[in-house]
């Protein structure tokens, strides 16, 4: 029986404002075994010289693979080996995010950037924009246009959703995605306190609070959606109008939160990944087994030398989990965390911004 396969969708600009890419760099899909050690570059149907900043494996279906691009999103049907691009409207929009309805396979998600979020109800034939995600930008950040990261759903009642936002903060739609409501106030509120206050890009020292990179809600909690963001992992028990810090900090001197996310397996596991820096020299992955009361770091093997971006466990086996940072290393490991594989990805891909599992 197949043991299922790691994807790493990647970039080739460098970050941030600069979307020039560097010579001799690595974008697209790239595909591995679990528990292998080669990697293979899916190029099949993709756009030339691709930027993959979004992968999403679709719940309802494992060989269904979405990847978000720059000129929109694009599925496999046959675990990555081809694919074919959606009938999305706007070419002009890089696409960061995608979810397939819990309930539904055929309604689909799309975040984009600039800000915006699109719903298709027919497997990606038709789409509407909701005019109500776009906010306006209140940081002004010259050069850095804000975008949508991910989605979470509410596991309970999947018509309350939640969009994580980069640099704008999270957004709250109760009825399925229709219209949204902004839940950054009290983001903006706790940036206030000295130790939360980040600017980076502008003068307004809320940026870092704002600066919102993943998001998702355990069934064991369905209530309470859990952020990482700029300036560590953070929760709301009241539907994103109060938000509360884990306080990472307590336990680990870099606490820049790029990614959580849930056990497919106990509902009390999350995984979240803990760096220095958005482009930093070194990452981390942590796990809690209750809910986030407790955490302690997982990947204590490893020796990340860049950002670690995600960290995603697989939805076969508990024991497996998957993560890779920034600058194309990527580790695994299939007993638990008790030993990890370094699996390097091929040189030049350095721009390394997705991880999914089938």
């Amino acid at each position: 029986m197949s043991k299922g396969h790691v994807f790493v969708g990647a970039v080739r600009w460098p970050g941030g404002a600069n979307m020039t890419p560097p010579p001799n760099t690595l974008g697209g899909v790239f595909r591995l075994g679990v528990g292998e050690s080669e990697w293979e570059h899916l190029s099949q149907g993709l756009p030339a010289e691709c930027h993959v900043p979004c992968l999403t494996v679709d719940p309802h279906d494992g060989s269904r693979i979405y990847a978000g691009t720059q000129e929109g999103p694009y599925v496999s049907t046959d675990g990555g080996s081809s694919w074919r691009r959606l009938d999305f409207p706007r070419q002009d929009r890089q696409v960061w995010a995608i979810a397939v309805h819990p309930r539904d396979p055929r309604k689909l998600y799309v975040g984009t950037s600039p800000l915006g979020v699109f719903i298709s109800e027919d497997g990606g034939g038709n789409w509407r924009e909701t005019p109500s995600a776009v906010l306006p930008d209140i940081t002004e950040m010259r050069g850095f246009v804000n975008r949508v990261m991910r989605f979470a759903f509410n596991p309970a009642r999947p018509e309350e959703m939640f969009a994580a936002l980069e640099v704008r903060g999270v957004i709250r739609s109760t009825d399925g995605g229709e219209t949204w409501q902004d839940c950054g106030q009290d983001l903006i509120r706790l940036s206030e306190q000295p130790h939360l206050k980040s600017a980076i890009i502008t003068t307004n020292t809320a940026e870092g609070m704002l600066d919102v990179h993943a998001i998702a809600i355990s069934p064991a909690a369905p209530e309470v959606p859990l952020v990482a963001l700029r300036m560590g992992l953070f929760r709301s028990e009241d539907h994103g109008a109060h938000w509360q810090d884990f306080e990472m900090r307590k336990l680990s001197p870099i606490f820049y939160g790029r990614d959580i996310r849930v056990s497919p397996h106990d509902p009390n596991t999350l995984y979240a990944t803990l760096s220095t820096a958005a482009n930093g020299a070194t990452g981390s992955v942590w796990r809690s087994t209750d809910l986030g009361r407790s955490w302690a770091r997982f990947d204590t093997p490893t020796k990340p030398q860049s950002t670690m971006m995600a960290a995603v466990p697989s939805p076969r086996d508990p024991a497996v989990v998957y993560a890779a940072t920034r600058k194309g290393e990527a580790f695994g490991t299939v007993d638990g965390g008790t030993t990890w594989q370094e699996v390097p990805l091929p040189k030049g891909c350095i721009g390394v911004m997705a991880v999914a599992l089938n």
